[in-house]
């Protein structure tokens, strides 16, 4: 039996629930919570507000990862070559601040290896990077029936046209880490 090396992960890749399901399947990741971070309106913000794009929060997961199985650099490039970090608040046909690409590191060695991500990943696209790198405040965890979106609601149009496809490219591109 090994000794697990808990621990968090917080990042945005536009909607929440795309990002949930990439990360339920990937090696080490021991659980994803959706969420919300990086607002400044007081109090724990409900997701109505959130649309709203007037409390400056982002729609995020926190995930808890074994860093024995996956290293948080590993974690980062799942992350970025999940999403498109190049278009500034949006996701798709998702638009406004809540959902823009960002890491929230937890502390000095995360922001580093976030920037050296960033920086190494950069040149792989045509448009430049405009993934937000900013410390973590405060997680707040979404209404549950956000949580475990797509495994709960594989049947509507939004899990089949947006996120079956996001999941088909991870596991195109990152076989060597799924569970």
């Amino acid at each position: 039996m090994t000794n697990k090396n808990l621990q968090l992960a917080t990042f945005g890749g536009g909607c929440f629930w795309c990002t949930e399901a990439v990360f339920q399947e990937v090696k080490g990741i021991e659980k994803v919570v959706s969420g919300y971070s990086g607002g400044h309106a007081p109090g724990h913000p409900t997701y109505r507000e959130i649309c709203s794009g007037l409390t400056g929060h982002a729609e995020v997961i926190q995930v808890t990862f074994d860093a024995n199985m996956i290293s948080y650099q590993d974690i980062l490039v799942v992350f970025m070559t999940t999403h498109d970090p190049t278009t500034l608040n949006r996701q798709g046909a998702d638009k406004g601040t809540q959902y823009r690409s960002v890491i929230y590191y937890h502390n000095k060695k995360q922001k580093e290896i976030a920037e050296l991500v960033l920086k190494e990943m950069g040149p792989y696209y045509d448009n430049q990077v405009v993934t937000e790198i900013s410390p973590l405040d405060v997680f707040y965890e979404a209404e549950d029936y956000h949580q475990n979106y797509y495994r709960n609601n594989q049947e509507q149009g939004y899990c089949s046209f947006v996120i079956t496809p996001k999941l088909t490219k991870l596991r195109k591109l990152h076989a060597d880490k799924l569970k």
